[in-house]
């Protein structure tokens, strides 16, 4: 039997490239809310005896973790041989170790919330920092699609003499991986960071840059304040307009119309978060990775997982 994807709310272009990739269905699913704010869920597509794949982006995750915890657990009620989850991007992995006496490590209670109720979960780029692997705090089976090769692909095709520059000391493995595949040089900032809205940027070497397009590069934009330090820097020496380029497009209030007023000429990101500056679709390597965890046998029967 065909596996069947259930789209949570906003998730509904994601779930329909899935499908179209994998050549299966889209399931009916009923989200709303009560007047008093309680969520309700209902599954109208039969989905006994099937792969259930739960498409849900974990950006802004307070506000859909109940019902996608809820469909997750329905889902096997009635009857599913596995549940997945496809979360393009996955939220709560910032907070990774105790920095302040009496800190929740987030990550780690998230991780175990999510991995009590999915038998697998496949994302993009997630925040590894101080992680090897998402295996360290997930204990589900899950594959990381990599997106260095799709802005390699996409700097290519639409940027005449590139230059990556990347945020920090910590993207130099990353951003050398997108140059590698892009066939262009790179540099990497250096970074004072006074507080979360409070960053200074310099460039290590301006005179690399002349004569090349500079693209600013970073896994997550969410404030954008060092891409916005870095615009304003390499204006002030006189150099092109950046292109900057990102995975996941959270911006964080007013953030991508400040990058572009700052002067950026123009954002581009992955739709791994819906958003006007997305030119890079991830459904490819999601739907493949999704293939690749299918044909995966289960661990345990279905009937004996954790909920």
């Amino acid at each position: 039997m065909k596996s069947v994807i259930l789209a949570l709310p906003g998730n509904e272009q994601l779930a329909a490239g899935l499908a179209a990739k994998l050549q299966t269905e889209v399931g009916r699913m009923t989200v709303r809310r009560f007047p008093d704010g309680e969520s309700y869920v209902r599954i109208e597509t039969p989905v006994d005896g099937r792969n259930v794949v739960l498409a849900c982006g974990l950006h802004d995750p307070d506000t859909k973790i109940l019902a996608l915890l809820f469909a997750a657990s329905t889902a096997r009620e009635l009857g599913a041989a596995r549940v997945g989850l496809v979360a393009p991007y996955l939220a709560y992995m910032r907070q990774d170790k105790r920095f302040n006496e009496g800190e929740s490590i987030t990550s780690v209670h998230f991780a175990k919330l999510i991995s009590r109720y999915v038998d697998w979960l496949v994302t993009v780029d997630p925040h590894l920092h101080r992680r090897s692997s998402l295996n360290d705090i997930y204990s589900v089976p899950s594959i990381i699609v990599r997106a260095a090769p799709l802005l390699a692909q996409w700097i290519r095709a639409n940027v005449e003499a590139p230059i990556l520059i990347g945020p920090d000391s910590e993207s130099e493995q990353w951003v050398s991986e997108v140059a590698r595949g892009a066939d262009a040089p790179h540099l990497v900032l250096e970074k004072i960071r006074r507080g979360d809205r409070d960053v200074s940027v310099s460039i290590p070497d301006p005179g690399a840059l002349r004569g090349l397009t500079p693209m600013l590069v970073d896994d997550i934009i969410s404030t954008a304040r060092t891409m916005m330090a870095a615009v304003r820097h390499l204006a002030g020496l006189g150099l092109a307009k950046p292109v900057c380029i990102g995975v996941h497009a959270v911006f964080s209030g007013s953030a991508h119309a400040d990058l572009l007023a700052a002067g950026a000429e123009r954002v581009i990101t992955c739709n791994t978060i819906a958003h006007e500056s997305n030119a890079i679709d991830v459904s490819g390597p999601l739907a493949e990775a999704v293939r690749n965890l299918l044909a995966m046998r289960p661990a345990v029967p279905a009937s004996e997982s954790a909920l």
